[in-house]
């Protein structure tokens, strides 16, 4: 007894579709297995400061300014938001610092430090993905931790709703964290600050002993 012919036109098709199943689970697999889960960044809008942890441990803190009107996430509204979210893209790996973007795109000028009446883009660009949803729109509204010509405001609020930090600290963040690292963004003070701490050298002792 022969098999019906649909059975050897469909098999190698079923094959086909099992590959592919396949294929797209190990390229969720290694998806998520590629997200950074070693690192932490803590953003304080009383503080105006962030905290980086690596497995738990704190390893750097800088200075930043989110945004002068406030914290939310409602489209338009030029506001920080809060909460858990997440790095989604990393953009302008290699560029030199104060490398002007526009539309995420290097355009070549470079602005200087504090240039009067200069407000770009500049440096690194670390795009933000709302995990909640009450920051479900962060992604959209493009809420980007980038560099900011203008250092002289970092520590106050400024922005129009991104978190900007210096040049040289936003390579070095850039540096350190990978796309999918967990970024939470709160209105309360950073945790006391745990950086290790140089142990300051023995006192050398200048008594010098009289003779007997």
């Amino acid at each position: 007894m022969s098999l019906p012919r649909f059975c050897f036109s469909t098999l190698p098709e079923m094959r086909l579709l099992k590959l592919r199943h396949s294929l797209l689970a190990l390229a969720l697999l290694s998806s998520a297995c590629s997200k950074d889960r070693a690192h932490l960044v803590r953003v304080s809008i009383a503080e105006q400061r962030m905290a980086v942890y690596e497995k738990g441990t704190e390893v750097a803190r800088y200075g930043v300014s989110t945004s002068k009107f406030g914290i939310g996430d409602i489209p338009g509204s030029n506001r920080t938001p809060v909460g858990q979210l997440e790095v989604a893209q990393k953009i302008g790996d290699g560029a030199p610092l104060g490398m002007k973007f526009k539309d995420r795109k290097p355009t070549g000028e470079i602005v200087a430090v504090n240039a009067p009446g200069r407000d770009p883009i500049v440096t690194r660009i670390l795009w933000l993905r709302g995990l909640e949803s009450d920051n479900a729109n962060a992604f959209e509204r493009m809420i980007y931790i980038h560099g900011t010509p203008e250092e002289a405001r970092i520590g106050a609020t400024a922005s129009y709703g991104c978190i900007r930090m210096r040049s040289s600290d936003v390579v070095a963040l850039f540096n350190t964290i990978g796309e999918g690292a967990r970024v939470v963004i709160t209105p309360d003070p950073l945790p006391q600050q745990s950086l290790p701490t140089r142990s300051k050298p023995a006192a050398q002792n200048t008594n010098v002993a009289k003779a007997e």
